[in-house]
């Protein structure tokens, strides 16, 4: 088994990941507008199987073909290219951060945590400040 950060290396997690944000973004597109696959492959002048391959998650389109897409759900094709290294720093820091994050935003937690290790005793202050969260062991 790999980890995460393997895994992030390999040309599969890139395609899955943008075949299920192109699911994501038509499927919330039809709800939106309240119409059905059949009516969407209409708009677009393509066959319903077309539109069942998109939200079956068999769709690898050209890039010509994800811009007709984008563009029908009135999306813009945006393409970001970042440095691997630093995308997975990031991405392991928001998974720190979201694994850990409730323990921080109890209501109970009035700007001092205690923590107890054996006889003695310790704190933590904890300063928010916008989006960040700094802890200073007292």
């Amino acid at each position: 088994m790999i980890n995460r950060e393997e895994l992030m290396r390999t040309n599969e997690y890139w395609f899955e990941t943008l075949q299920n944000e192109i699911y994501r973004q038509v499927s919330d597109y039809l709800k939106k507008e309240g119409i059905t696959q059949s009516q969407f492959a209409e708009q677009l002048g393509v066959s319903k199987g077309y539109v069942s391959q998109i939200l079956n998650g068999n769709y690898n389109a050209t890039i010509k073909k994800l811009i007709e897409l984008s563009l029908a759900i009135k999306t813009a094709p945006v393409l970001d290219f970042q440095d691997l290294e630093k995308h997975i720093r990031k991405d392991s820091q928001k998974r720190f951060e979201m694994q850990y994050a409730p323990f921080f935003n109890l209501p109970a937690i009035k700007n001092r945590l205690p923590f107890v290790s054996g006889a003695a005793s310790n704190s933590v202050d904890i300063k928010s400040s916008g989006n960040l969260t700094e802890l200073k062991v007292a």
